[in-house]
Formats: C-alpha cells, structure tokens, sequence
C-alpha cells in the first residue's frame, strides 16, 4: 500500500460522513479500498489517487490510468441483498451524469447506456466497477464503488467512442474539484435509493438512458441476441424483445437480460457497455 497522503491540488471536501485516504499512485483504488474495508472501515471511506498502476475494469479489463484524471473508490455496507447491492451501479452512473452535465458546456448530452456506462455524444465517458464480499447473513458485509472519469485523458484505439470532459469543451477543473462533485451527487443518489429503493433510481437513468426501444445487440458469453432493447425491469435488468439469435431461427419471448455487452448496430452508436 502507497503511503498516504494528499495530492497537490488539494483536499477535497466531502460530504457529512465521507471520509478521505489520499494517495499519489496506488495499484489500484479497488484494491486499496477493498483492503481497508476488511480492516473495518466505515462506510463513506473514499481512497483517491492521482494515478493507478494497475487500474482494470470490468472482467479483469484493464483501464487506463494516467494522472490528470479522477480515480475514487468508495465503501459502503448497504446491508442489503447482493441483488439489490448490485443496482450501486446504477446509482453511480446517475452521480457521474449529473456531474458531467453540471461541468459541461449547456445542452451537452449526456446519457446512460445500460447496464453502467455514461456517455457524452456517444462517447464513453467513465468506468464503474463494482465489487462485494458477502456476511454471514446472505447479504453484502459491504460493496467498494470503484469509478474512473476521464477528465483530460482518454484511450485511443479502442473498439467504442471513448471520451473525456476536457474533450467536450468542459473548462479546465481538478480532479480534487471534480471528487467534491461527484461525491455529493453520489451521496445524493445513494440516500435515494437506500430510503427509496430502486424505483426512483430506475425512473431518473430511463430519463437519461440511450437505446430505449431501439434496435440491439446483446453479446452474451455463449451466444450473441438481436432485439429491440424494450425496458428496464424493476430491478434493474435489461428486458429484450429478441428478433433471432445469431445464426438460429426466429427469437422466443421477451427475455431478461442481466449481464452482457451491448452494442446498437448502426456504427455512430455508443459501443459495448460492460456489465
């Protein structure tokens, strides 16, 4: 573990009961928070680096991590469920629009592209990852938040528009500025969905979200669906109206969809959304 300490640009302000461990570079801000949860800490605990050495996203993938853009990883304990612990995502992505939209120029368009994805103009903006250990009791004995905002960097070469605030005409800001943020719209939308649960949560992404009714592809592990991406369930699942499988016959009924990558078929369209 990288000793701890404050980046140059200042301490972020956090909100009531948000916590901050700091660092100049760390492997990974997952693992870092996901350390000091083990160790007890409480729920609010932020780990925030300049940089991550070994940075990754979903299924392992990696994630580029040069300094200039903002990587935070947050614990929380729910206590809920791990279903329901699984719907964070959906409340991450929510606090990272409403963070770009309140950084970028007006009439911006700033979108959610399920299961976590946040797009500006097609592009992905950001990275969330989600990772549990589980409590005696059947439920989540917490859950890290991990999220990566490209604030001045984004990659090149990859198979999906990528993006970064900077890129979409936002002034220059600090990632200390930018946690502050997204951390109060987090602990906005988290506050939401633990006295609400997940309804307002699911009626505030459809207002924001892309492909709603649209035409798409949905790349599972061991098949690949075409279908018209019909609703977001309750509980947060994608529900697919399928029009064949690849290389089979004529598609079933609707179908509910948890995990996949998602595609829209025409080129222009935002490319897979890691789920």
């Amino acid at each position: 573990m990288t000793q701890s300490r404050s980046p140059g640009e200042g301490v972020p302000r956090l909100p009531p009961g948000y916590s901050l461990k700091a660092f100049d570079s760390v492997g990974s801000t997952n693992d870092e928070a996901k350390a000091f949860a083990r160790l007890g800490a409480a729920e609010g605990t932020v780990v925030w680096a300049r940089r991550q050495e070994t940075g990754r996203g979903r299924r392992g993938r990696a994630w580029s991590s040069p300094e200039g853009n903002l990587y935070s990883s947050i614990v929380l304990r729910p206590g809920r469920p791990p279903a329901e612990a699984a719907q964070i995502s959906f409340v991450a992505a929510l606090a990272i629009a409403e963070t770009a939209s309140s950084v970028l120029p007006d009439g911006a368009d700033v979108r959610c592209k399920w299961p976590n994805d946040v797009l500006i103009h097609g592009r992905k903006l950001s990275g969330i990852l989600l990772e549990s250990e589980p409590a005696p009791d059947g439920g989540v004995a917490w859950v890290v938040l991990g999220v990566g905002i490209n604030l001045r960097h984004f990659p090149e070469g990859t198979e999906y528009p990528v993006t970064s605030l900077a890129a979409e005409g936002a002034p220059r800001i600090e990632p200390a500025a930018l946690l502050e943020i997204y951390a109060a719209n987090l602990a906005l939308w988290y506050r939401r969905w633990l006295e609400g649960g997940f309804a307002p949560i699911r009626a505030a992404w459809i207002e924001r979200a892309t492909g709603l009714g649209a035409p798409v592809v949905v790349r599972l592990s061991d098949r690949t669906l075409t279908g018209v991406f019909a609703d977001l369930d309750s509980d947060g699942v994608l529900l697919l109206d399928p029009l064949k499988e690849r290389g089979e016959g004529a598609g079933t009924g609707r179908l509910r969809i948890a995990a996949g990558d998602v595609f829209f078929p025409n080129p222009s369209s935002p490319g897979p959304a890691e789920s």
